[in-house]
């Protein structure tokens, strides 16, 4: 793994909840997420498994032909302690000004205040005239219908967006970021060792996405079953031949710093939903 201790740190300017660190390494900039402190009362352990949540759902993306930021697992020694860290290449430069989608719903019918419900993004996305609508919903389906492999609880109006090119005005769909959320990041091996194969069905169908819908949030499995919205639908038919399950394995086992506990927990969970997405598939006419 490669050791950010002694790179280059350069003054924060990203936003979010967790711990970071601006590093430059071999003359690239990274946004370096930290495991976070828990800040949740009766868990017994002292930090979040984020770093791996954000390495293995970035790659998910990846593998399935998205494009993703780059990451690298690394470690950084802080007063003695070693810590595993993810560092997110910065995909933004002098000419591509990145801009989420959170800013573009405050621009866009100001008589409403725009949060997460389904029909209020999809109405900015038709609305603005600054982006192709058509190609955007197809993006932020073919999002969600990953985000329920891997099980993302938050992505929000504050982490997917567009890039603009200043010199040509060229706008288009971001390179996926901010997986942190996704693989149950609270749980630590021990909790992990002891969940049996019925629990473990519970953790995968009982995710919830941060899009509501009628203001409840959407259960990512029962919206997809019940095959109501046909461009979900078609998200599912575009992306499912390219869910590489074996190279998803594959991908997980390769992590050398991560538990054969924690491996053989990702591998089985995203198993779960990804059959339950393959069943759907073959059943959407």
């Amino acid at each position: 793994m490669i050791d950010f201790t002694n790179a280059i740190e350069e003054f924060n300017n990203y936003k979010g909840s967790e711990k970071k660190k601006t590093l430059i390494y071999n003359n690239k900039k990274y946004l370096v997420k930290f495991p976070d402190p828990i800040r949740e009362k009766n868990k017994n352990i002292s930090y979040i498994n984020n770093a791996f949540s954000e390495y293995i759902g970035s790659n998910v993306f990846k593998i399935v032909g998205f494009k993703t930021q780059n990451t690298i697992l690394g470690r950084y020694e802080y007063k003695g302690k070693e810590k595993i860290v993810c560092a997110c290449e910065d995909f933004t430069d002098d000419e591509n000004v990145l801009y989420e989608f959170e800013n573009l719903a405050l621009s866009t019918n100001p008589d409403k205040k725009i949060e997460t419900e389904l029909n209020d993004i999809i109405e900015v996305i038709e609305e603005c005239k600054m982006i192709d609508a058509e190609e955007t919903k197809l993006k932020f389906w073919d999002m969600f219908v990953i985000d329920s492999l891997i099980g993302n609880t938050d992505r929000h109006n504050g982490n997917w967006g567009f890039l603009l090119n200043k010199n040509t005005g060229k706008v288009e769909f971001s390179p996926i970021y901010d997986c942190g959320s996704c693989l149950n990041p609270m749980l630590e091996d021990e909790e992990m060792e002891k969940i049996n194969e019925t629990e473990l069905k519970n953790l995968a169908i009982n995710c919830y996405s941060c899009l509501k819908e009628n203001g409840k949030k959407i259960n990512y499995m029962t919206y997809i079953k019940q095959m109501k919205n046909k461009e979900c639908n078609n998200a599912i038919k575009r992306l499912f031949a390219n869910i590489n399950i074996i190279e998803i394995n594959k991908f997980i086992d390769n992590i050398e710093c991560m538990s054969n506990v924690r491996k053989e927990f990702y591998k089985k969970i995203i198993e779960q939903r990804y059959d339950i997405i393959k069943n759907v598939c073959e059943h959407i006419k």
